[in-house]
Order: structure tokens, then C-alpha cells, then sequence
């Protein structure tokens, strides 16, 4: 027997609850926010909205509540929470280790609400009555909007168009910088004075970000019509922006997911034992080709390279001579060395160092090691049907804390932490239900 919102080629699905429609129309919404700008405040918002229907939905429980009703929040989700409250008390600890005063202490824990909070908030969503297949529905019309805007914004710096269109007042409400409010319709890499886009994101490695995790969603919508819109629209976003991790990712994320979650079937083990007897066979020609690969990846771009690793090394010399245990509390502008760029920043790993010290580094990596753990081990179960997908999220946010600062875009990529919490919180009656339904 189908279920009512089973999808086929031609069906539609709709949002079913006050969830579903807040999370669906936040999505499909994305670049009307991001013309007036609103699309930093209520990615930022958007976590503690469903945090209070969550709570809303805990207090309505009570003894006549089913059994398989009742919220029971996964120990993965808790330790995403404790981790992002250690978090907060690593800020506090390194504001007053430092003297950074009462007014630091309030702007800094605002900024910890509405990014490292966000990391807790919307896997915690998961427990909601959400269907995935709502997300995978929404991203995809992101696709097709894409496919429709971006040949319009592809044509516009050889109309003498301005890079910045305007910069909306809602930049009053605050923010970590201007470029999260402006609309801007190119700009040229200062380094290469290449033309890239960025759509709706504050900078254009971000846009590579936000592509992967769409790629990824989309890959699972069951309407063949639309899963091609939005791959299609997800890949594009990789391409405009130009970022070389956003590109090496699109390929390297699917193989690595479907190869993890495949573990247990005997053609892998099987492929795999062969590839391990010829990576030792060729291991000098892999190790050569791998080395050519990196020198080239670096050299495409060799000023960034070189910033970034320069802000990497600073920031990690900084932690371990100043400030081991809780960090220095805030980033810190660089000189003229790093071009400016703010110490802490484009580097996740580097940068907790820096701001909240070991302390930090462990609040985030204990929750993301648990999470590749136990949805590898649900996703070599084939009726765990979210699993793969939540999987791939933590490869993507891995992968990319090497680039970026995960807080500072999780307003952006918040659906891919909406999904990975639905996987965590899955269960294996739940999904065989959906199979049969």
C-alpha cells in the first residue's frame, strides 16, 4: 500500500506539519531572503524556532503519550549539544582570561548562538515529525532556481553591471560582516582576476559548500525530474564559484559514502582487497601521481595557499605558547603577512585552537567522531534509509573545516544538519514502516 506522500515521477509532496512548513518555505525561500538580505537572520534564527516547537512538543507529552511517540533524543545529539555548550563556556573562560570585557563577552556569546549553537539546534530538529523527503524536495527547487538565475548573473560583468549591487539595511540587525547582506552579482578574484559567483552566499569557496550538501540531498529525491534539476543546479554552484575543494569534493564525497555504506557486501571487501594489493604494487607511481595532484591543487590558486597556511601556522603557534587550555576568546586581525585576514579564521581545526583551545578542538571533535561512527554502523544496515545520507554530511563538514569556519556558514548548509539529526534519530522500525508504506 503507497502512503500519502509517496513520490513518483509526476506526484507531488507538501508540507504536512508546522515543521515541515517552516523548514520548506526557509529553503525554497532562499534567494527572495537573500534579495532583501534576510537570509543571515533567519538561517540564525531559524534552529532556536524549532528548538521551542521541540520544547513545546516535550512539555505536551504525558502518561497517555505512546510509546514509540515520546521524544527520545540519540546520545549522538546530546554530545553535539554538550560539545556546543563547552563551547560557550570555553568563550567565556578566554574572554576572562584575557580582560575582553562585559560588552565582548555579550556581543561574542550572541555570534556563539547563532553559529556554534546552530551545530546542536538543527541535528536536535531531527526529533520533529520532519520528513527527509521534504528537504530533498525543497533543495531541488534551489536547483532549478539556480539553473534560471545564474545565466542572468553570468552576462552581467560584461554589461558593466556593478559587483555589488546594493547592501540591505538589514544589516543593521548585526552580523559578522556586510558581505552576509549585500547582493552582489560578481566579483574577480583578486589573486587569479577571474571572474566567480557566489550567489547567496557571503563568498564564493562558501557557494562550493552549500553545493556539496545539495548535491548530496538531491541525490536522494525519488522524482527522477527533479533529482536532475537539482543535481544539475547543485553542480553549477560548484562550477561558478571556482573553489577546487567544492569541485575535488562533488567527485570524492558520493564514491567515499557509497564505499563506506557498502562495506559489508562482498564485491566491496572484495574490490577493496584487490585495490590494496595494487595500491602496494604501484604504491610509487599513487604517492608520485598524489604529490603532482597536490602540488598543482596548491599552485592553482598560490597566494590563497599561501595565506592560508601562513593564518594556520600563526594561529596554531599562537595557541600553544599563549593560550593551550581555553584559547584567546576571539580571533584577532592579522598583519599584513596574512593580508589582514583575521587570525582563527579559514581553518576550523586551527581556529578553535586558537579561540577556545584544546578544549574547544575536543568540543567538536568528539560529536563529529561519534557521528561518522554510528551512522557508519547504521548505514551498513540497507533499511536505515537516512543513514547514508547523514553520513555524507559529516565526510562534507570534515572535509570542509580545513577550509572554512563551520559556524560563521551554518545559516547556509543548516538542511544538511536538519537531515543528519533525522539520521541519528532514525530507528530501525521507523524505517521499516517507511519501506513498507
Amino acid at each position: 500500500m503507497r502512503s500519502s506522500h509517496a513520490l513518483d515521477d509526476h506526484g507531488k509532496i507538501q508540507p504536512e506539519n508546522v515543521p515541515e512548513r517552516i523548514i520548506w518555505w526557509a529553503i525554497v525561500w532562499t534567494y527572495p531572503l537573500w534579495i532583501i538580505g534576510g537570509l543571515y537572520i533567519v538561517g540564525s534564527l531559524l534552529g532556536w524556532v524549532l528548538l521551542l516547537l521541540l520544547l513545546i512538543k516535550i512539555l505536551a507529552q504525558d502518561r497517555a503519550t505512546p510509546p514509540e511517540a515520546r521524544i527520545r533524543i540519540s546520545w549522538v545529539i546530546w554530545s553535539w549539544i554538550i560539545g556546543m555548550v563547552i563551547m560557550e563556556v570555553a568563550l567565556l573562560v578566554g574572554h576572562l582570561d584575557f580582560d575582553l570585557g562585559m560588552a565582548m563577552i555579550v556581543k561574542s556569546s550572541i555570534g556563539w548562538a547563532k553559529g556554534w549553537a546552530a551545530l546542536a539546534l538543527y541535528p536536535l530538529a531531527g526529533n520533529l515529525r520532519i520528513r527527509p523527503q521534504i528537504i530533498y524536495r525543497a533543495v531541488c527547487i534551489i536547483g532549478l532556481q539556480t539553473l534560471v538565475i545564474t545565466p542572468l548573473l553570468l552576462v552581467t560583468p560584461f554589461l558593466h553591471l556593478p559587483e555589488i549591487l546594493y547592501v540591505s539595511p538589514l544589516k543593521a540587525v548585526g552580523g559578522p560582516g556586510p558581505e552576509f547582506f549585500d547582493v552582489r552579482l560578481y566579483e574577480i578574484d583578486p589573486t587569479t582576476n577571474q571572474l566567480r559567483w557566489r550567489l547567496f552566499t557571503p563568498w564564493a569557496p562558501a557557494l562550493g559548500f552549500v553545493g556539496n550538501v545539495y548535491f548530496m540531498l538531491a541525490l536522494q529525491e525519488k522524482s527522477r525530474r527533479w533529482k536532475v534539476l537539482g543535481l544539475a543546479g547543485a553542480i553549477l554552484m560548484c562550477l561558478i564559484c571556482k573553489s577546487r575543494l567544492a569541485q575535488v569534493c562533488l567527485v570524492l564525497i558520493p564514491i567515499i559514502t557509497t564505499m563506506l555504506t557498502n562495506l559489508g557486501r562482498p564485491a566491496v571487501l572484495i574490490l577493496l582487497g584487490v585495490a590494496s594489493y595494487l595500491g602496494g604494487l604501484f604504491s610509487p607511481v599513487a604517492i608520485a601521481f598524489f604529490n603532482d595532484f597536490w602540488e598543482s591543487f596548491k599552485s592553482a590558486r598560490a597566494d590563497s595557499t599561501r595565506v592560508r597556511m601562513a593564518l594556520k601556522r600563526i594561529a596554531i603557534y599562537r595557541w600553544e605558547t599563549e593560550a593551550p587550555i581555553w584559547g584567546h576568546g576571539v580571533v584577532e586581525r592579522g598583519s599584513h603577512v596574512v593580508e589582514w585576514m583575521p587570525i582563527g579564521s579559514h581553518h576550523t581545526w586551527a581556529g578553535l585552537l586558537f579561540v577556545k583551545g584544546i578544549v574547544g578542538f575536543c568540543a567538536l571533535m568528539v560529536p563529529m567522531l561519534a557521528s561518522f561512527i554510528d551512522l557508519l554502523i547504521k548505514g551498513l544496515d540497507r533499511r536505515r534509509l537516512t543513514a547514508g545520507v547523514g553520513l555524507s554530511m559529516v565526510i562534507i563538514l570534515f572535509l570542509y573545516t580545513f577550509g572554512e569556519n563551520l559556524e560563521i556558514l551554518v545559516y547556509l548548509y543548516w538542511p544538511g544538519l536538519v537531515v543528519l539529526g533525522l539520521a541519528l534519530q532514525e530507528k530501525l522500525t521507523s524505517a521499516r514502516n517507511l519501506q513498507e508504506s
